[in-house]
């Protein structure tokens, strides 16, 4: 299928691993120039030597204004198509395990950042009348995932806040979706193996195989496979689909709007 995103211009968060990299590398591959931005230079530079003509580099945290500032300069000098909302999570715990320091900081990590970098973007996706924006977040905002209260607590906020501003901006050519990934192979994953080890005194592969028990199609999902859909999300294809939430969760919602 052709995404017609060849020659567009994206900004992607997180890309140095894990969904951010994997959505990277997809629409590259696809002709997209992209904006990869990561804490780890060494990571970057590997995606730029695997893309050479695709790949601009930016090394620092998403969250950061200055950061920021540097995404807007390089989106103003372009006509940039969309931007992937993504960075690492709060750490694992449940309610009795987080004091008020972890649940300032998580409002920071998982909400206003985002908030934050969406207005100073939207005036040049309303000058350009077009544009995507699609939020990494949880399949955790569908259904509670067991030791993450900060995630389950914080990132529905930015579900509301997508539906939100998708009714507003929908007539202009401009979209907003979510992106809620279940069970997948990542770092993320690895520190609730960890999580889930500790807590029940097993191995780490015994947690995991308690994780892909919960998961329908029996196994971890992978980053590349998402990333598809995502890539899907940010094209001009997906021009009536908008303030949705959509799960990559090979089946553990098992809500009926799952």
């Amino acid at each position: 299928m052709n995404l017609n995103i060849e020659n567009k211009y994206f900004v992607v968060g997180g890309a140095g691993s894990g969904f951010g990299k994997a959505i990277a590398e997809q629409l590259a591959s696809e002709g997209a120039i992209v904006l990869a931005i990561s804490r780890t230079v060494e990571k970057l530079v590997l995606l730029k030597d695997k893309f050479p003509n695709n790949i601009d580099l930016l090394c620092g945290d998403i969250m950061n204004p200055i950061i920021q500032q540097k995404i807007i300069d390089w989106c103003t000098k372009k006509t940039i198509s969309g931007i992937v909302f993504n960075a690492s999570g709060p750490p694992a715990g449940g309610v009795n395990d987080v004091n008020m320091e972890m649940w300032d900081s998580a409002w920071k990590t998982l909400v206003r950042w985002k908030i934050d970098l969406t207005y100073k973007i939207m005036p040049i996706f309303k000058k350009q009348k077009y544009g995507r924006l699609l939020f990494i977040e949880s399949v955790s905002v569908k259904e509670p995932i067991k030791n993450l209260v900060l995630s389950n607590s914080l990132r529905p906020a930015i579900v509301g806040f997508v539906k939100s501003l998708s009714q507003e901006v929908a007539r202009i050519g401009i979209t907003a979706n979510v992106l809620a990934p279940g069970y997948h192979s990542t770092g993320a994953m690895e520190r609730l193996f960890v999580k889930k080890s500790e807590l029940e005194k097993i191995t780490f592969e015994e947690a995991k195989l308690a994780f892909e028990r919960e998961v329908p199609v029996g196994e971890m999902g992978k980053p590349e496979e998402m990333a598809s859909l995502a890539c899907w999300l940010l094209s001009p294809l997906s021009r009536y689909v908008t303030g949705q939430t959509i799960t990559h969760d090979g089946g553990m919602v098992k809500s009926i709007f799952g």
